[in-house]
């Protein structure tokens, strides 16, 4: 019996020692939950310090208005995007100058972009010549320290800068050789094919007014050259324009593209300029002279009609220059209505003198016409250094024996080239570069 009583004291004993054991499981167990809860919170509250770094005030600002306004699907991919590594002294700046918003910086209207002066395209050629662009978008938001508020009186009183495709040629005294301003309107006749030059109503006329400054006390021997049909090759035109001195006259073919840009780009180069008038050469049609061009076989009123058509496409010339013409030139009755009609716009001419038959310096002499006559082509035969040279060192033989000399060539690159050498050395030889304007009525008829 007493073995049986040991027995229940020992189930009773069993039951009643185990729930002390769970109890203390359930303590420790306790204990370990509450020191990972702490724990945990402590590496969120650090892990979210580390990826937010803004003061608790910012995320307090209200949002922007047109956040509130849009979606959160059209708003939540910009957000999340992300952003573009930016260096270190590039983002200190960018924190202190912009606002703690995602509001876009209100970019500063107060100074316009600049546009061209005349909206006229600027030279692929000018130095360039050229069309202006207009300024690029600013794509990063300025300093808020550079943005200038400029107030009603100020911005009444400040003038937008412009920029100019060609800028115009300041006054200047005569002698420095900048050229006026052209065309004159005083000198400007408007007629049904355009605009046609004429002598100003207190006598100026256009050969004078619109030709390169020159210091007519200088005694020096004197050479002119004159570069013949520009116009028709934008680089070889922009060639000669920029590459050559500005005593160097220009001629340009009336049929040609642009041809008022080209003439304004000439003239602010300083070059003086001139219009070629295509004639009937010899052996029309294997050489052609191009649109336009005067016939003997016409009658006198079509070949002033075409004169004419060639005066009203620009203005700012001094005269002509004959373009082929070595059968018109010799004709009396088809050049005398010509020269009468320069002679009555005030315009001068210059001889190519591609016949020695040519009767043009006769009737301009007869006309009251200004005229000048070439001496030698620099390159009509051949092209090269030595053949240029040799025509140039005429023209200085030329010019020291009777004072002046003409010389016409073409904007060949060698050409080109050999001129503003050889201009370089003029000074040395006491000789002077002129225009062909200085050199008007200086030689004998022939």
């Amino acid at each position: 019996m007493s073995d049986s009583r040991r027995e229940v004291r020992s189930r009773w004993g069993g039951p009643a020692r185990l729930p002390v054991a769970l109890s203390g499981l359930l303590g420790i167990s306790a204990i370990a939950l509450a020191a990972l809860v702490v724990i945990g919170s402590g590496i969120d509250e650090a892990q979210l310090a580390q990826a937010d770094p803004a003061p608790a005030e910012e995320a307090a600002q209200p949002p922007a208005q047109d956040h509130a306004a849009a979606t959160p699907a059209e708003h939540a991919a910009p957000e999340t995007m992300p952003a573009e590594p930016v260096p270190a002294e590039a983002a200190h700046e960018t924190a202190a100058a912009e606002p703690a918003s995602h509001e876009p910086v209100a970019r500063d209207v107060t100074h316009p972009e600049p546009a061209s002066a005349d909206n006229s395209p600027v030279d692929e050629v000018t130095s360039g010549q050229a069309a202006a662009e207009p300024a690029p978008a600013v794509t990063t938001p300025p300093k808020l320290e550079s943005v200038q508020v400029a107030s009603a009186g100020d911005a009444a009183n400040v003038e937008p800068p412009q920029i100019a495709a060609v800028p115009p040629p300041p006054a200047v005294p005569t002698g420095t050789g900048v050229l006026p301003p052209a065309p004159d309107p005083g000198l400007i006749e408007q007629t049904s094919i355009g605009p046609l030059p004429r002598v100003g109503d207190d006598g100026r006329l256009p050969w004078q007014v619109y030709a390169r400054p020159f210091d007519n006390r200088d005694t020096r021997p004197r050479i002119a050259l004159i570069m013949s049909g520009l116009g028709l090759s934008g680089a070889a035109t922009q060639a000669a324009i920029q590459g050559l001195p500005g005593g160097v006259s220009l001629a340009f073919q009336p049929f040609a593209d642009d041809l008022q840009q080209w003439i304004r780009l000439a003239r602010a180069a300083g070059h003086e300029v001139y219009l070629n008038l295509p004639m009937e050469p010899v052996d029309f049609p294997a050489s052609d002279p191009g649109p336009r061009a005067l016939f003997v076989a016409y009658a006198p009123e079509e070949n002033i009609e075409r004169l004419e058509w060639a005066l009203s496409r620009v203005s700012g010339y001094v005269g002509l220059l004959n373009h082929m013409g070595s059968r018109f030139t010799t004709s009396r009755e088809a050049m005398l209505p010509i020269m009468s009609t320069l002679e009555h716009r005030g315009l001068a001419f210059v001889d190519a003198r591609v016949s020695a038959r040519s009767v043009a310096t006769v009737l301009a002499t007869e006309q009251n016409v200004p005229r000048a006559i070439n001496d030698r082509f620099l390159d009509a035969r051949e092209v090269s250094r030595s053949t240029v040279d040799a025509r140039l060192a005429e023209l200085e033989s030329i010019a020291t024996e009777v004072g002046v000399s003409v010389g016409i060539g073409q904007a060949f690159p060698v050409t080109i080239e050999r001129i503003r050498e050889w201009a370089a050395t003029l000074n040395g030889k006491g000789i002077v570069l002129a225009p062909v304007s200085a050199v008007l009525d200086r030689q004998a008829d022939r």
